[in-house]
């Protein structure tokens, strides 16, 4: 594999120098495909290079926004079928979030015994400095109403897996990471339905229960179900017997509304007992979904190994059909986008470290809440946009900003890594 991949490298260098000769001599319709070739074999290719490896997922990124940007025709539509479905979009962002819980564990949430006051100071900032920083962003570039509201979601998103990722690579505090990355989880359909509602209300119009009841569907309920195969497969208590058990009763449920009960439900209860019933066939499909996945992986454990990739091709699939469809309003906002992105990130980390030194939390835990507030889970902002039926302008944030998230919280994690704190000064409470 090693070997393909620096083959891979030297094929992307050719067809950058090709690149470069072929716009010399004035033929540029070859620019385009040579130019995706390029970028998908440099991707690649930095799979060969130690120094590089940590960038591949942002290098199929920048892959996906080329591709996007270069033939947006071919990333809207495949034949019959819209790439931009809103219920493509909630199955595919369900099986993001799915993916990205089956790394989670249930034994994620026991920091909380030993780092409460961490988990706290990390969330109150969390879910006030990037949301804020986010609508003052809005005011001072002054973008169209659904894009500046598109900036403030993704401020007010919770903290994802790629977090987790950079405290472990800059060797801070992995415990607290994780811990607070399920938490601010589990709060954000109130946390950031209440933050779109307050900051973002002129901008666009937010349903509060409608976003709510969204947020639980793209996140919760697919991390739940990657949770209860967690519970199945280390089999807490009498874990497994209770979930066969609402197993059952969940096919029952789900069969009857395949078979007339939602027909009849619909036609005798309100447009918001609907949404409730639908959220319920929700949480018994999580239900269902975890234990199926558990005995899948009884006889396949290998594909435990295949999740992650499932949630990096989600969100590649997200940032190109929001680039293919928002291409426009990219060519012409594009640079006033990225600066946001920039100063809303850097902002974060540099608010995130120093207001939970002030408030004495020791250097390893300043560091990771730094990353876990500047780092946002562009998947949720991104589904929660294809589902709202806004991916071209609502998602266009989440496309630029999620990016350079990565390159500056693998940039950042790195410069800590090879500064590492002198754990002889802490002592086990973290101060």
């Amino acid at each position: 594999m090693k070997q393909l991949y620096r083959y891979a490298l030297w094929i992307g260098i050719t067809a950058l120098a090709l690149i470069l000769i072929i716009w010399a001599m004035g033929i540029l319709n070859f620019i385009p495909p040579l130019a995706v070739l390029a970028a998908v074999s440099i991707a690649l290719g930095f799979g060969a290079l130690k120094t590089l490896r940590t960038y591949q997922y942002t290098a199929w990124i920048l892959v996906a926004i080329l591709c996007g940007m270069l033939y947006p025709s071919a990333f809207l539509s495949w034949g019959d079928l819209d790439l931009r479905n809103p219920w493509l979009i909630l199955i595919i962002v369900q099986m993001v979030m799915f993916g990205m819980g089956t790394q989670m564990s249930l034994k994620d949430f026991s920091g909380l015994r030993t780092m409460g006051k961490g988990v706290l100071i990390g969330l109150i900032c969390q879910f006030t400095i990037m949301p804020i920083i986010g609508f003052l962003l809005t005011k001072v570039f002054d973008f169209e109403p659904e894009i500046a509201a598109g900036v403030i979601l993704i401020g007010s998103c919770s903290s994802g897996l790629a977090s987790n990722v950079m405290v472990y690579l800059a060797k801070a505090n992995l415990t607290l990471s994780i811990t607070l990355t399920a938490m601010a989880t589990l709060v954000a359909p109130l946390m950031t339905t209440f933050l779109m509602k307050m900051l973002a209300g002129t901008y666009v119009e937010i349903n509060f229960l409608d976003m709510c009841f969204q947020i639980i569907k793209i996140v919760l309920v697919p991390i739940g179900a990657a949770l209860i195969f967690d519970g199945m497969r280390k089999d807490f208590g009498s874990f497994r017997k209770v979930i066969n058990s609402i197993s059952v009763l969940s096919i029952i449920w789900l069969l009857g509304m395949l078979f007339g009960l939602w027909s009849y439900f619909s036609s005798t209860f309100s447009e918001q007992t609907m949404e409730v019933i639908a959220l319920i066939n929700f949480l018994f499909g999580a239900m269902l979904f975890g234990n199926v996945y558990y005995r899948i992986f009884k006889i396949i454990p290998n594909i435990q190994n295949v999740m992650p990739l499932i949630s990096m091709f989600g969100i590649i699939y997200f940032t190109t059909v929001t680039t293919a469809a928002s291409r426009d309003n990219l060519l012409a906002i594009g640079l006033f986008l990225l600066l946001a992105s920039i100063i809303h990130n850097t902002l974060g980390y540099t608010l995130g470290y120093w207001l939970s030194r002030l408030l004495e939390l020791d250097k390893d835990s300043s560091r990771t809440i730094a990353l876990e507030v500047g780092m946002q889970n562009g998947g949720m902002a991104s589904g929660l946009a294809g589902v709202m039926g806004k991916l071209a302008t609502l998602g266009l944030a989440a496309a630029v900003f999620s990016p350079w998230m990565n390159i500056s919280g693998s940039l950042l994690a790195n410069y800590w890594r090879k500064r590492p704190v002198n754990r002889m000064k802490k002592d086990t409470t973290g101060k």
